[in-house]
């Protein structure tokens, strides 16, 4: 069993709440007390596939799928792209492959469906970002000006400290006055930042409606005011499950980028986006910042959806592994969260 890890900006010492007894689990009971069980693998199947509708409305469009509490599915937000980078869009259910450390999984839910976004935009306005700041503002603008009236945002700018500049909402013009209104100063608490997102954005509820979330970040160097480590921040990025898309500024001068600290920073920046499904960009220059945006919003356009009853139904909170092919087609990169963390069975007092 892995060990917990520690958290400095738990509140107050106190846990998570588990889910309750309510929520498609059933007991085991024992002497030692009871074990709330998932259901089993059939009986979830069979829910996952009522509650996923394929039926086509009056106008010919997909409804969107919801889901009740308790039935453990794994989802996956996959990326495929050819040999020349480009986005593929015509896959279908049966050219996709999902295995489970090691053991193919039967899809129980697949959408090509546009889906709604919610997404965080995290830019650094640390004091290094003073002269490349007005040309990543622009840049996010447009970003944000890429979203449709269904799409939620919220920008944080972070330096040695973090701060919500705006929170979820689907108005672009009170996000893009929140971008305008980062400012430079301080130092790089980008771990900080990270983790606190992570949290937050993690812990959040989005009703029954299913979006893609995602970070955004933007960042130009180092960590160098964080209480918390850089694998501190990957463990909870693994659990939390968010796609991350980092964008790392380059320094100007060449000594600058043989530094070891930079190549740290760098090597942080690629594992936190692998590990999520993301994608890490390393622009050589300011101009590029609009293509890096551009990119990143179409590939949240242009995700498959995949979901599956995991045939393991054991429950010890242990790492997963998943790896995603398309045994059909030939030639082509799949992007998709490395793997996560099963959940644990919770032991309970037997009522007396």
């Amino acid at each position: 069993m892995a060990a917990r890890m520690s958290d400095p900006f738990r509140n107050g010492g106190r846990d998570e709440q588990p889910m309750g007894t309510g929520s498609g689990r059933h007991r085991a009971c024992g002497r030692s007390g009871c074990i709330l069980e998932p259901m089993t693998h059939r009986t979830a199947l069979l829910a996952v596939l009522i509650l996923w509708p394929l039926l086509a409305d009056a106008q010919g469009r997909a409804r969107r799928p919801t889901f009740e509490a308790g039935v453990e599915v794994v989802r996956l937000s996959v990326s495929v792209t050819d040999g020349k980078n480009r986005y593929v869009t015509d896959l279908s259910e049966d050219d996709f492959g999902v295995f489970e450390d090691g053991v193919r999984q039967e899809l129980a839910l697949f959408s090509r469906e546009e889906l709604p976004i919610s997404l965080v935009l995290l830019m650094d306005c640390s004091a290094s970002m003073d002269d490349n700041l007005a040309a990543a503002q622009s840049a996010a603008v447009h970003f944000i000006r890429t979203l449709r009236r269904e799409d939620l945002a919220q920008v944080v700018q972070f330096n040695e400290r973090m701060a919500i500049l705006q929170d979820f909402t689907a108005d672009q013009d009170a996000l893009e006055t929140a971008i305008q209104r980062i400012r430079a100063s301080g130092a790089t608490g980008l771990y900080n930042a990270l983790y606190i997102t992570l949290r937050q954005f993690g812990g959040r509820a989005e009703g029954r409606t299913l979006r893609r979330r995602a970070i955004v970040l933007l960042s130009d160097g180092e960590d160098t005011a964080s209480l918390v480590s850089d694998d501190q921040v990957l463990e909870l990025a693994r659990r939390k499950e968010i796609p991350i898309y980092a964008i790392s500024l380059r320094p100007d001068r060449t000594q600058d980028r043989e530094r070891m600290a930079h190549h740290e920073a760098a090597y942080f920046i690629n594992a936190l986006a692998r590990n999520t499904g993301g994608q890490s960009y390393f622009p050589g220059a300011l101009s590029e910042l609009d293509a890096v945006y551009g990119r990143i919003a179409e590939e949240l356009r242009t995700q498959y959806t995949l979901g599956y009853v995991p045939l393991n139904q054991r429950r010890h909170g242990k790492w997963r592994q998943i790896v995603v092919r398309t045994p059909s087609r030939h030639n082509l990169y799949v992007r998709h969260k490395i793997g996560y963390y099963e959940a644990r069975a919770l032991r309970v007092s037997a009522a007396h």
